[in-house]
């Protein structure tokens, strides 16, 4: 990823999954990770593009996934979200890969990120290229990236909005363009949720972080971090802030290099364990 409690490449915001974990070179270390991205549940259903899967709260509480949206091609209100988007871009939880994919077929530079083997995979079959990395691992161009994007409630990864906004900061060139999906309601909620398959109780995983944040709740955080509200708007019943970095150009001693950022990206034969183009 990258819907409705925060939680790769596609991840909940308005109920999608979103990506997030530890990753690197080898496979990630499973107690770092969300429990969605490595439980059998969602890697079956990224593989055969279709539910049910829900977000379950400790309480009981259910938020719907919405895998057979992520498994499609992009929507009409995720092309609006694509024409914004500038230079080079990194999907942050891109799941399966359709934003990834589209924006590749555009000729634009783009890279995406998930903790997920299969959503790697899976946007890899698509023709993008991808990295089975989470967001607070080392990056490719880190510093130089355009555009990030935290699609499907993907702004909620790792629980903590503001860790990761100054994380997407320290990835963006200065004066770069951060373009969230936040909550359909006005919330700034924390949650220690797991992804299960309420058609069979025993596939459920492991309880881990997640946010839930509206559009309120994400500009506040946003500018107490140092951040510019750019725009705000709804479509299609979904929800999106765009940011700017205020990070000044000069605090930075190297020009952003867009040579690194696309060399970056080649295609590379997959390892055995991780399915995905590496830097």
């Amino acid at each position: 990823m990258s819907r409705a409690l925060s939680g790769a490449g596609g991840g909940p915001a308005n109920g999608r999954p979103v990506g997030a974990g530890r990753l690197g070179q080898a496979a990630p270390r499973t107690a770092a990770l969300p429990a969605w991205a490595v439980s059998d549940p969602y890697a079956a259903a990224l593989r055969t593009g279709r539910g049910p899967l829900f977000l379950r709260r400790a309480d009981g509480w259910l938020l719907p996934l919405d895998v057979e949206r992520w498994c499609a091609r992009a929507d009409p209100v995720d092309l609006e979200v694509l024409d914004r988007c500038e230079g080079a871009v990194l999907d942050v939880g891109c799941g399966p890969g359709r934003l990834v994919a589209e924006l590749a077929a555009r000729g634009r530079i783009v890279l995406g990120i998930d903790v997920s083997e299969a959503a790697v995979a899976r946007t890899l079959r698509l023709g993008g290229r991808s990295l089975r990395r989470s967001v607070f691992d080392p990056l490719p161009g880190e510093g130089r990236w355009d555009t990030v994007l935290l699609m499907d409630g993907n702004v909620g990864i790792g629980g903590d909005p503001r860790a990761l906004l100054a994380r997407v900061a320290a990835l963006l060139a200065p004066g770069g363009l951060l373009i969230a999906e936040t909550a359909e309601a006005d919330v700034d909620e924390r949650a220690e949720v797991q992804v299960v398959d309420v058609t069979d109780a025993r596939t459920a995983g492991s309880p881990f972080p997640w946010a839930r944040i509206g559009s309120a709740a994400l500009l506040r955080h946003a500018g107490a971090a140092g951040w510019r509200a750019a725009a705000q708007w709804t479509s299609g019943g979904r929800r999106f802030v765009a940011l700017r970095s205020d990070r000044d150009a000069r605090s930075s001693a190297d020009p952003p290099n867009r040579t690194a950022v696309i060399s970056s990206q080649r295609a590379r034969k997959p390892s055995a364990d991780c399915p995905a183009t590496d830097s």
